[in-house]
C-alpha cells in the first residue's frame, strides 16, 4: 500500500468520524471516553470511559452508517461490549437509534440480535444497565432497551415494536415501558448520570456515599409529601412518574447514602403494584434499601386481579434481602399492610405517624361486622356506621394499638421521621441474611 493511500485510508476515517450523532450521545454521557473497536464500523460505536468518576462501557447505534442496522458486526461489537462491562463489573449504558435489522444478513440478522439477547439478560441485577432511545428504537431492538435497569426516551424519539400504533415517548412512558423522557439528548444524558451516580457499580459494591444537602422539609402533613422530608436536598431521581399514579418511586439519598423511596397513597390499581414490584426488586437487586411510605386503603381491584396485583408485590417484597423500613403515615388495611409493612414479609422496622390506623380490614367494615347489631337497630344507618367506624379506628386500630401488638415499632411525629429512618440506615448496611433456601429464582405471578 502507498503512502498516498494510507493518507486517504487515514482521511475516510477521519470523516466517518464528524457529525455523528452516535459519538455526540457518548460525548454527552461521558466526562471523557475512549473508543473500542474504532476501526470498525458496524453501524455502531462502542466505547468506556468515566461517569462523574466512575467507570461506564456504552455503546451508540450509528445512524449515520447504514441506518444503525443491526448485521453480525454490529452485534459482534455490543456483546463485546457487554462481556467487558460484566468481566470489569461496571455499568452499561445502550443508546438505540436504528432502523432495524440489516436485511442482507438474512438469518445471520436474526442471530445478530439472539446474541445480545443472552449476555444483556446475565447483566441484568449484576451491573446497571441504562437505555436511551434517542431515534427509531423499534421491533427486537425495543425489547432489548425496555429490558433495562433504567431507560430514557427523548421527546424526538421513535419506539414501538410494530408500526402502527402510538410510537411516541409519552406513550411510552404512560405505559411504563420507558421509565422516564426527556427534551433532547442533553437532557437525556443528564439524567443517566443522576442515575448512575446514585447506583452502585455492581451487585457486590456497597451504596455510593456522598456529602449532602439538608431535605428541603422538616416535616409533611400528607404521605405523598414525605420525600421531601426523607430525602436529602437535590438528591431525587424518580422513575416511572407517568405509570401508576398512586405510587411514586424515587431513587435519592438519605443522610448521604442511596436509597429508595416508594410511597402509596389513595387506591392502587394494576399499574402501581406493577411499579412497586418492579422497584423493590431493582432496588434489591443492588442492595439499596427500600423505604416505604404507606397512606393507602389498598387496591381499587376486585376478584382475581386483585389478588394477582397483592401477590407480585407480597413476593418481590417478601423476597428482598435488602434493608426495608415502613412508615404508616395514613391508613394502612389488610394485604397493603401485610405486603409493605408486615414484619415477617416486608420490613426490618416499622414506624407509624400519631394518625394511622392500622387494621385487618377497613374500619367500615369492621363495623359493620363487628356492631352488625347495634346497626341493625339505627336510625341513622350511615352516621352510626359512621360513629362506630370512628371508635374502632380509635380504639381498636390506631397506632398506639399496633404498637402495643407489636405491629409497628414506635409510634412518631413527621418531624421525626428522617432522623429515625437515617438511624435505621445506619445500622442496617451491613445487613445479613442467611435465611434463605437454595434456589434459581423465584417464580412471581404476571
Amino acid at each position: 500500500m502507498g503512502k498516498g493511500d494510507k493518507q486517504t485510508k487515514a482521511a475516510d476515517f477521519a470523516e466517518a468520524k464528524k457529525d455523528c450523532p452516535a459519538r455526540q450521545r457518548l460525548a454527552l454521557l461521558f466526562d471523557e471516553y475512549t473508543e473500542t473497536c474504532a476501526g470498525s464500523r458496524g453501524g455502531v460505536v462502542t466505547a468506556y470511559g468515566f461517569v462523574n468518576g466512575c467507570p461506564v462501557y456504552a455503546f451508540s447505534q450509528d445512524i449515520t452508517t447504514e441506518g444503525g442496522a443491526v448485521s453480525a458486526a454490529h452485534s459482534a461489537k455490543i456483546c463485546r461490549t457487554l462481556e467487558m462491562a460484566a468481566r470489569n463489573g461496571v455499568p452499561v449504558v445502550g443508546i438505540y437509534d436504528s432502523k432495524g435489522a440489516f436485511i442482507k444478513d438474512g438469518a445471520d440478522a436474526l442471530n445478530a440480535y439472539s446474541d445480545i439477547f443472552l449476555p444483556l439478560a446475565n447483566l441484568s441485577g449484576v451491573v446497571p444497565v441504562v437505555s436511551v432511545i434517542a431515534g427509531v428504537c423499534a421491533g427486537n431492538m425495543a425489547v432489548m432497551a425496555a429490558s433495562a435497569d433504567y431507560s430514557v426516551m427523548t421527546e424526538k424519539a421513535e419506539f414501538y415494536y410494530a408500526p402502527g400504533g402510538d410510537s411516541s415517548a409519552k406513550a411510552a412512558a404512560t405505559a411504563g415501558s420507558v421509565a422516564d423522557t426527556a427534551a433532547d439528548d442533553k437532557e437525556a444524558m443528564k439524567k443517566v448520570r443522576e442515575y448512575l451516580t446514585l447506583m452502585p457499580a455492581n451487585n457486590l459494591s456497597a451504596v455510593p456515599e456522598f456529602e449532602f444537602d439538608a431535605p428541603s422539609a422538616a416535616s409533611f402533613t400528607k404521605a405523598e409529601d414525605a420525600l421531601a422530608s426523607i430525602a436529602d436536598g437535590g438528591s431525587s431521581v424518580e422513575m416511572y412518574a407517568e405509570f401508576g399514579k398512586s405510587a411514586k418511586t424515587v431513587l435519592c439519598t438519605a443522610g448521604g447514602a442511596t436509597a429508595g423511596v416508594m410511597t402509596a397513597y389513595g387506591k392502587l390499581q394494576a399499574d402501581d403494584f406493577a411499579k412497586m414490584s418492579r422497584f423493590v426488586r431493582l432496588c434489591d437487586a443492588f442492595g439499596v434499601p427500600v423505604i416505604t411510605v404507606i397512606d393507602s386503603e389498598g387496591a381499587e381491584l376486585t376478584g382475581a386481579e386483585a389478588v394477582r396485583a397483592y401477590s407480585r408485590l407480597t413476593g418481590a417484597y417478601a423476597e428482598a434481602t435488602c434493608p426495608k423500613i415502613a412508615l404508616i403515615a395514613g391508613k394502612a388495611y389488610g394485604s397493603t399492610f401485610i405486603s409493605m409493612a408486615g414484619r415477617g414479609v416486608s420490613a426490618d422496622a416499622v414506624f407509624a405517624l400519631e394518625g394511622a390506623v392500622i387494621a385487618p380490614v377497613a374500619p367500615e367494615t369492621a363495623a359493620e361486622f363487628l356492631y352488625h347489631d347495634k346497626l341493625k337497630n339505627a336510625s341513622d344507618l350511615k352516621a352510626e356506621r359512621k360513629k362506630l367506624a370512628d371508635e374502632y379506628a380509635s380504639d381498636e386500630a390506631s397506632a398506639y394499638d399496633a404498637a402495643a401488638k407489636g405491629a409497628v415499632d414506635d409510634v412518631i411525629a413527621p418531624g421525626e421521621v428522617r432522623g429515625r429512618i437515617t438511624s435505621v440506615l445506619e445500622i442496617s448496611a451491613g445487613k445479613r441474611l442467611n435465611k434463605r433456601l437454595p434456589k434459581k429464582h423465584s417464580v412471581l405471578p404476571m
